[in-house]
């Protein structure tokens, strides 16, 4: 019996969906409307005769069989797009000073620029990672060339490379006690997450204590995935040790002092790319088309 061939449109459209988290946002990091991604999803699942995703009125998340095929799925597209740029792009040589939030999706990061280098083994890297508004202050100085930071306040200049939803975020045995205030493990001021989290809890009346201020990212895993709290980050700092909070197991078990009886919403967090418009461009051009289409899919 013949094997049935994937198509690649299939795989982008399913890894955009399963990293955006939903149809919706997944079909605008590929620019495709959502009726066609779900078409594209549901073709993926005719031809491999399973499902890729558990589907509910309020919630997507990816099934046993779309778990193993998100790592394929990634690795086709990434040897299907080296191999056509290895041919199409151009030799470019030089130095290229690049600044990376802490916030752009950090299990991605080191793996993305691995595959850059030996794409462009012309351009040398030199990386710098930090927080954004120190990745911004490093750029109007002239320290950096490029700089990748999260859309903020200062930072609304640049084309969008990245978005994710946010999400609450705790331990994998964490227990929200509803007749205690919510605590969080946050990022010291100024910090968007910070901003969102206390906003949203106070939108819907939720009681919150911050028990814990991490100076960095990492800290701020360690701290939730220690027990200490509940954060707010982008879905991608989701590892080993820390769960996504639903609803459905948490608040509404409580007390109904919880006005809403639900957690509030959270906005989409927008990664840009920033001093792709300087003398540089001839080194920054190719990493930004290469970051552009491999976080697409």
């Amino acid at each position: 019996m013949p094997v049935p061939e994937l198509e690649l449109d299939l795989l982008r459209a399913f890894v955009a969906v399963a990293a955006a988290g939903s149809m919706t946002a997944g079909a605008k990091i590929i620019g495709r409307t959502q009726s066609a991604v779900s078409q594209k999803i549901f073709r993926l699942e005719e031809i491999l005769r399973c499902r890729v995703f558990e589907r509910s009125s309020r919630y997507l998340s990816l099934t046993r069989d779309g778990e193993r095929l998100l790592s394929a799925a990634r690795k086709l597209i990434a040897v299907h797009d080296d191999t056509v740029r290895q041919f199409i792009e151009p030799a470019v040589r030089g130095r290229l000073r690049l600044g990376v939030a802490e916030d752009f999706i950090p299990h991605q990061v080191p793996r993305l620029l691995a595959r850059f280098a030996r794409t462009f083994p012309g351009i040398q890297l030199e990386l710098i990672t930090g927080m954004s508004c120190a990745l911004l202050a490093e750029l109007e100085a002239g320290a950096l060339d490029l700089a990748i930071a999260k859309r903020d306040g200062a930072m609304q200049r640049g084309p969008v490379i990245w978005r994710e939803p946010l999400v609450w975020i705790a331990a994998e045995e964490f227990e929200i006690d509803p007749d205690k205030p919510l605590p969080l493990v946050l990022l010291p001021q100024p910090c968007t997450y910070r901003g969102i989290a206390l906003k949203a809890l106070e939108s819907v009346g939720r009681a919150s204590t911050i028990a814990c201020t991490a100076s960095s990212l990492i800290g701020v895993q360690a701290a939730v995935a220690g027990g200490l709290g509940v954060t707010v980050l982008g879905r991608s700092f989701v590892q080993e040790g820390l769960k996504v909070l639903d609803v459905r197991d948490h608040w509404s078990r409580g007390s109904g002092d919880v006005p809403s009886g639900d957690w509030p919403p959270l906005p989409m967090t927008e990664i840009v790319l920033l001093g792709d418009n300087r003398a540089q461009n001839h080194l920054a051009n190719p990493l930004v088309s290469f970051l552009t289409e491999s976080l697409a899919n």
